[in-house]
């Protein structure tokens, strides 16, 4: 028997990622017209396997380069390109994979390379890591042509190059092909210092849930909860909130897939849960605040970022701190974010090797991946810890806590 075949009920072909989905396909009998199931696995690969290779043709090739401020954000970039620092609701990679619809490879320290490999193709969009995208900076690199470059007084924003001259760039070789031209006026959200991620959280929050929900429902909240400012809260699916207070008249609210937020728990955005956190009972949250995928939160928290897989499960205050991935505070953890006599913040810079001025009034903790600290452990204004530490033991650590250090706040 003889079959003809056609795809129908075909919404869409891209996801929200800019990813082939499955679609349904029918095969319909060309003698008696009637539908057989989809279930003819071999056509139905042949289907997607072809789908995936038509949108993958149309996949941007980009390129994101760690440049000269990549020091300033260690100890989180000890583990991680910039490229994956999250600000707002997606990470900077997964920003410009939606707003250009392509694939991120990145240009990194060498030892980060084998888990985090460089994709060069015949057509490559280069882009300096520390420039998020807005709207303005997309259609700027959107249409720049082979050879060209975008320059912010003088230092690369991004480029268009082929194959070779990619080669030729990491060899540190002249490119001598390229025409720059200056950004001037154009809208450039760029971060420079690890401050940038807690302060500037306000504005990644706002424009990712403008480019994660634009033109897509809300799953709907229920009347347990009491709810101001309807309009800015969306909800993915599977998300659990009951008896709940949620304020986004402040700022947007983003509940992503399959987070549970406990009885008891006031929100006040901007606020972002990414997907499977857990918020405790009675949380109180104060924006601009983001938790990556598979948190789980608790106390009182304010202004602050946290990667993903980290546990700040119990009563204590967090405040102004950006925490990497791994991490665990034990229960009432407080962390200082302002000097006593409101003087201006200092914090430890690894490249300075010494403490510098923020220019802030506040700032809290940052705390690099894998590390953990104890029951009511107390952290000073400001205080950086490196990666995989340990702290432990009465009074305060110092402002300074080196990757791998293990014991007391006094003996490390």
């Amino acid at each position: 028997m003889s079959f003809t075949y056609q795809a129908s009920c075909v919404e869409r072909l891209i996801d929200s990622h800019g990813e082939v989905e499955l679609v349904d396909v029918f095969f319909f009998n060309k003698n008696t017209s009637k539908s057989k199931s989809s279930t003819h696995f071999e056509i139905r690969a042949f289907f997607i396997y072809f789908t995936s290779e038509i949108f993958s043709k149309h996949m941007k090739n980009i390129i994101l380069f760690d440049d000269d401020h990549r020091d300033n954000f260690l100890p989180l970039t000890y583990t991680r390109p910039m490229g994956e620092l999250r600000m707002g609701i997606l990470t900077t990679k997964e920003k410009w994979e939606k707003i250009l619809g392509g694939r991120v490879s990145f240009i990194t320290q060498e030892y980060l390379a084998e888990k985090y490999p460089i994709r060069v193709e015949n057509d490559n969009f280069i882009i300096n890591a520390s420039v998020l995208p807005t709207m303005q900076m997309a259609s700027i690199v959107k249409n720049l042509k082979e050879n060209e470059a975008v320059l912010h007084e003088g230092e690369l924003i991004a480029t268009r190059m082929n194959a070779a001259q990619i080669e030729q760039l990491m060899k540190d070789e002249e490119i001598a092909e390229l025409q720059g031209f200056e950004l001037g006026d154009a809208d450039m959200f760029r971060i420079t210092c690890l401050t940038d991620l807690f302060q500037h959280n306000d504005r990644a929050i706002r424009a990712d849930f403008e480019l994660l929900t634009h033109n897509r429902t809300s799953e709907s909240l229920s009347e347990s909860n009491l709810i101001r400012g309807a309009h800015q809260i969306f909800v993915e699916k599977g998300v659990e909130v009951e008896c709940c207070i949620l304020n986004a008249e402040t700022g947007p609210i983003y509940i992503g897939k399959d987070v549970k937020i406990l009885e008891g728990t006031m929100l006040r955005g901007p606020i972002a849960f990414c997907e499977g956190t857990v918020v405790k009972m009675g949380t109180k949250i104060y924006g601009a605040s983001t938790f990556g995928p598979f948190s789980k939160v608790g106390g009182e928290i304010n202004n602050s970022v946290i990667f993903g897989y980290s546990n700040k499960g119990h009563d204590g205050y967090l405040g102004n701190s950006v925490i990497g991935e791994w991490c665990n505070l034990g229960a009432d953890t407080n962390v200082s974010n302002m000097k006593n006599n409101y003087a201006e913040v200092e914090q430890w810079n690894y490249k300075a090797q010494k403490l510098l001025k923020t220019g802030l009034q506040f700032c809290g903790l940052v705390m690099g991946d894998h590390s953990k600290c104890s029951i009511n452990t107390m952290f000073n204004t400001a205080t950086v810890v490196g990666v995989s530490a340990n702290i432990f033991g009465a009074g305060f650590p110092p402002k300074f806590v080196p990757s791998f250090s293990w014991g007391e706040c006094a003996r490390f």
